[in-house]
């Protein structure tokens, strides 16, 4: 199986459009693109990426597909599209008519109101992708979890794949309530996980293995291998950790597990469920 970094991210930095990056984080006020991804790509043996939209614009989903069709290591795309719209069918036929598009992804953890992702027009956009073979990409925090569990539950058929393992409050050390909702989602076999972006939930300065540990455990607990998929988070990660170090981390995690399982992790479950 190809060996598949499933989640990271490029952008032309604006101080406007990416305001969630505040001082801690003055390491990502720049561009970010695909020959400086290439490059870390090619000291950890990673032979493929999966894209994910960073700005809620069909701008910038329309730009990574066109960068898709021109860097082949760019194996899909998660875009975003407006869901609510009363004209998403005709958009998404628009949109996987061009190669690469593999799932759609909306910022509801930046949404106000927590329960946005169960307003009926919401459901009637997601109920959509079904249709055009697409995954839609869960980002949220852990006090979303239990609502996640409600949407996820709507929509048996409509495979899932959760990001940055909900973002649980590993600064506070704090397993629960985030161990036990999260297991109440893994219960759906309708949903993935992504094993990447949880290092920045910790202090970007002052983390490390052991207090990172306890999070990876759980998420393979209550998951499996076969339904978790490596991701970078890139360039996000780069707050707190640099490419080829979570990279090593994760594997150093995971050194414990079967070949098969190993080969799930970094690459063929991505392949299988994003079908790259």
């Amino acid at each position: 199986m190809p060996r598949i970094d499933a989640h990271h991210h490029f952008w032309h930095y604006t101080p406007t459009e990416y305001g969630w990056i505040d001082d801690s984080m003055a390491v990502l006020r720049r561009d970010f693109g695909p020959a400086e991804l290439a490059e870390e790509l090619r000291a950890t043996g990673i032979e493929g990426v999966v894209t994910v939209q960073a700005r809620q614009t069909l701008a910038e989903t329309r730009w990574l597909l066109e960068l898709a069709a021109v860097h082949p290591f760019i194996r899909g795309v998660v875009g975003w599209v407006p869901l609510t719209d009363t004209g998403v069918r005709a958009l998404l036929a628009e949109l996987v008519a061009r190669p690469g598009l593999r799932g759609v992804r909306h910022v509801l953890q930046g949404e106000p109101d927590d329960s946005y992702m169960l307003r009926a027009d919401f459901n009637r956009g997601l109920g959509q992708l079904r249709r055009f073979g697409l995954v839609y990409d869960l980002l949220i925090f852990e006090r979303h979890l239990p609502t996640a569990v409600e949407l996820v539950t709507r929509h048996p058929d409509q495979v899932f794949v959760l990001d940055h393992i909900a973002k649980p409050r590993i600064r506070d050390g704090q397993l629960e309530p985030w161990s036990r909702n999260l297991r109440e989602l893994a219960r759906r076999p309708n949903v993935f996980c992504k094993v990447s972006g949880f290092v920045t939930e910790a202090d970007l300065r002052g983390w490390t293995e052991e207090q990172l540990r306890p999070y990876f455990d759980t998420v393979l607990a209550a998951f499996g291998p076969d339904r978790l998929m490596f991701g970078s988070d890139w360039p996000v990660c780069l707050a707190a950790c640099g490419y080829a170090r979570w990279h090593a981390l994760v594997r150093s995690w995971a050194a414990g597990l079967a070949a098969a399982e190993q080969e799930s992790l970094f690459g063929g479950t991505a392949a299988k469920t994003y079908g790259l």
